[in-house]
């Protein structure tokens, strides 16, 4: 039997969503937008200071908030434990989690450290991969959950300065599909939005950059943070019920169009 979505009119609680690397950029977007939808937002990220100002600011416009530390970079056991720190800060429930933290070295292949090699394998692939397996069963024996991984427009292209990234985006978008072959009879949606080149404050310093690889492309600009919570927001929701192992390219046309 196919579990299907319940009526959120129905829910006793509010709805949980954890957020990844939700401190800034994308992520505090995906936060913001969710919360102002009635979402109760798990906040997470390294930085607790930024962290908080998010939850202020969620909080001050009405939203549901709260913030966990987390480090990505740590081992499966204590990845787990965060797992579970979420679940107690959202009062003991998380129907959904956006897996947005990253990290993206933009350096060759030669130049790349272990250091890096390691630390990108583990936020990009491991820590979805264990926070998934952690928080999906619950969600399982309550026939409704969603899950939605940030993918990326390289992980469809070849690129001389971030070949690692682009491969473990590649990775996750297939992991997504996977999640939605095995967890989507049991009723928890998995897709995917892949995001173009976004103004981020991590890229803020090469507006020029950015702005010259979008000029050609049908939106003729880069994309905004908000523009990829909103796609988020309608992955999460009941519009989408139809929709399993998607990818969302949310990239203002740059992987259906590029030529070069």
């Amino acid at each position: 039997m196919t579990a299907t979505a319940p009526n959120p009119a129905t829910l006793t609680h509010p709805r949980t969503v954890l957020i990844t690397g939700s401190t800034s950029g994308i992520g505090a977007a995906t936060a913001r937008t969710l919360a102002a939808q009635g979402w109760q937002v798990v906040v997470t990220g390294r930085d607790a200071g930024r962290g908080a100002r998010v939850v202020t600011d969620i909080e001050n416009h009405g939203g549901q908030a709260v913030f966990v530390p987390s480090d990505l970079t740590a081992a499966p056991d204590a990845l787990r434990a965060f797992a579970a720190a979420a679940i107690e800060a959202a009062g003991g429930q998380v129907d959904a989690v956006v897996h947005n933290a990253a990290l993206c070295p933009a350096v060759d292949t030669l130049t790349l450290t272990d250091d890096d090699l390691a630390a990108t394998l583990a936020v990009n692939i491991t820590a979805p991969h264990v926070l998934t397996a952690a928080l999906a069963p619950a969600m399982v024996d309550r026939g409704h959950g969603a899950v939605v991984v940030i993918g990326s427009w390289m992980a469809h292209v070849g690129h001389p300065f971030v070949g690692l990234y682009s491969a473990t985006k590649a990775a996750e978008i297939q992991l997504a599909r996977s999640w939605a072959a095995e967890f989507g009879p049991r009723g928890v949606r998995v897709n995917t939005v892949s995001p173009g080149a976004t103004r981020t404050p991590i890229n803020a310093e090469d507006g020029d950059v950015i702005a010259a690889m979008t000029a050609g492309t049908p939106a003729g600009r880069p994309g905004t943070p908000e523009e990829i919570a909103d796609a988020v927001a309608w992955l999460l929701s009941d519009a989408s019920a139809y929709l399993h192992g998607a990818e969302l390219a949310v990239d203002g046309g740059i992987t259906a169009t590029r030529s070069a």
